[in-house]
């Protein structure tokens, strides 16, 4: 890797947003390799990155770098030495987060050195000059000079800073609270009624007409975490969802029923290209905002629009070129390793019957989870902070779950009361845990049914009309003699699929590297005609399905006993495709 001489370094951004994602995935991993990771990452910006002493804006962080810079000042392209207020709000935040993982002091004081600067440099702001600026000098505040602009829509980020100061009891609370409380108030007068959501990046010249995607989608994902912050956060989540999902100020795509939104724009330019060349980390932004608003409200239809998009950004996750930049020859650091992967990640904390079926996760708490350890059929957890909920997918079925060592009930709802105790939902072994007396929790169960794994054929990815011929994936499906291909997303299968490599075939089959139970898969009949097939091994008992014209159907095969070979006998079998065979191990 080298540095792009014709871009910011994204530093600040970049240490906030990875805090961020370390901070779900850690818990959801148990991986102690993320903590020390993120430290050191966050260690060498204050070693490099804060503005000297004496400043205005004095011992914060600059938003960004020169190319290659060892030490962060700003980018020269915007001018010299300055610091962007909004960034000083979002990198505080995560220092504040990362001081409760680890306990580490160093990381406290540098949130309260943020939210001093941030307390004795507000304004009260107007139509056209924010709380904060967008970008101005750190030694003296001003904002006359190149590069420099006295309006961004981002009051969001320190606001949350101040807020959890405040809810920590550290440094000035008082202050906090007034200017906290002057912020909010400038944000509900003008950009929730005229939507100026301008800005926020980094590399972007100031303007009043490039919108941004990134400040109303956190706004609706705080609000809805956070409702008792905002007593109108239904009506300001929904609406901030829409108006992104609807502006003209950059465009959207319907893919497959996914909204693939860019990022910015002004309704004549925009960044970035159509997809899937971007933005993977932008979608996924919508999406988890989506999926909160869901699970705060129960509506199905946020749900499914946060699922298909999700699946888009899935699926070009990790494939080359231009997946998620905005030009073939290049990628952003932080699209890819660390805003869009943490908002991946709250769509399990949303949704958790997304998470896998057959292995155990902490998917989302209100505190930040300090440790945690899995055993075959156990999680062990502390948090940062005694009360909290929290959000698992286990793999087993729990046998007692403790709490500083003593037994929680299990409970009908968490909705009423403010009882310890959990909600275990047996179908998808999804639990929710309130904790009010201790930080540690400890899970202990026995090992439940059999869980299937899925193939999908898209995951590892291969190519539309690939023949078939060995293993795929590796170690699971030997598929020789090349009966089967790669099918292209067609009809109600909306991403790639199984087809058969001769389609008037009346027999294919394949084998199992090792023996294992084949549950099933799904099968669509795009012909005119019922189609017939007969599924056989030598195990168990033959299974037949009849699948009407243009039916999707999920065919079970009910066997209990572990094979090698599964064959199919067709009928009418031209048009068929398939796709998400089910097994188990045995």
């Amino acid at each position: 890797m080298k540095p792009d001489e014709h871009w910011a370094n994204s530093t600040g951004y970049l240490r906030a947003m990875l805090q961020g994602f370390v901070e779900r995935l850690y818990p959801y991993t148990g991986d102690p390799r993320t903590l020390e990771f993120i430290r050191n990452f966050v260690d060498y910006e204050l070693d490099n990155g804060l503005t000297p002493e004496g400043y205005v804006w004095a011992q914060v962080p600059y938003a960004s770098a020169n190319p290659g810079a060892h030490r962060y000042t700003g980018w020269s392209e915007h001018g010299e030495d300055y610091v962007e207020p909004h960034v000083v709000g979002q990198d505080g935040y995560g220092y504040l987060r990362l001081y409760e993982m680890t306990g580490n002091t160093r990381y406290l004081n540098a949130a309260i050195r943020c939210g001093e600067a941030l307390a004795k440099n507000f304004k009260e702001g107007d139509a056209l000059n924010s709380p904060w600026p967008y970008r101005n000098f750190a030694r003296d505040g001003q904002v006359n000079g190149k590069g420099m602009f006295g309006y961004s829509a981002n009051v969001v980020d320190p606001i949350i800073l101040l807020d959890e100061l405040i809810r920590l009891g550290a440094g000035n609370t008082a202050s906090y609270k007034t200017v906290r409380d002057g912020a909010w108030a400038w944000l509900i007068k003008y950009p929730l009624r005229n939507n100026v959501w301008v800005g926020y990046f980094e590399d972007v010249h100031p303007s009043m007409a490039n919108m941004n995607q990134v400040i109303p989608l956190e706004f609706a994902r705080y609000v809805l975490l956070h409702p008792e912050k905002d007593t109108d956060w239904r009506e300001h989540s929904r609406k901030l969802i829409e108006w992104v999902k609807t502006t003209p100020k950059w465009p959207k795509y319907i893919v497959h029923g996914a909204t693939v939104t860019t990022e910015q724009g002004d309704g004549k330019e925009y960044c970035c290209n159509p997809p899937p060349q971007c933005c993977d980390s932008h979608s996924a932004r919508l999406a988890a905002a989506e999926a909160l608003y869901y699970a705060k409200t129960g509506d199905l239809s946020y749900k499914e629009e946060a699922y298909r998009t999700y699946n888009f950004v899935t699926y070009f996750q990790g494939l080359p070129g231009a997946a998620h930049a905005p030009f073939v020859n290049q990628w952003w650091f932080t699209d890819e390793f660390a805003d869009g992967p943490r908002r991946m990640m709250d769509a399990f904390w949303a949704v958790p019957e997304w998470a896998p079926a057959d292995e155990s996760h902490l998917l989302g708490s209100v505190s930040v989870v300090t440790r945690i350890a899995y055993g075959e059929n156990s999680v062990t957890y502390s948090t940062f902070d005694t009360q909290s909920t929290d959000i698992l997918r286990l793999a087993f079925l729990p046998n007692s779950i403790t709490v500083g060592g003593k037994s929680i009930s299990r409970l009908k709802d968490l909705e009423h009361g403010a009882y310890e105790g959990y909600v275990f939902d047996d179908k998808n072994r999804t639990i929710v845990i309130r904790h009010e007396n201790s930080r540690d929790v400890d899970i202990q169960g026995r090992k439940g049914p059999l869980v299937p794994s899925y193939i999908t054929f898209d995951d590892p990815h291969l190519a539309a009309g690939t023949l078939l011929l060995g293993e795929y994936p590796s170690g699971v499906i030997d598929w020789s003699p090349g009966a089967w291909r790669i099918g292209i997303p067609y009809g109600k299968f909306g991403t790639f699929n199984l087809t058969l490599a001769e389609p008037k075939t009346r027999h294919a089959e394949f084998r199992f590297c090792s023996p294992r139970i084949f549950v099933g898969i799904d099968a669509y009949n795009d012909g005119d005609m019922d189609a017939t097939i007969v599924v056989r091994s030598p195990e168990s008992h033959d299974q037949n399905f009849t699948i009407k014209p243009k039916e999707l159907k999920r065919l079970r095969t009910a066997w209990r006993d572990a094979t090698s070979t599964v064959s199919f006998d067709l009928k009418n079998g031209e048009a068929l495709r398939f796709d998400n065979a089910a097994y188990v191990h045995p």
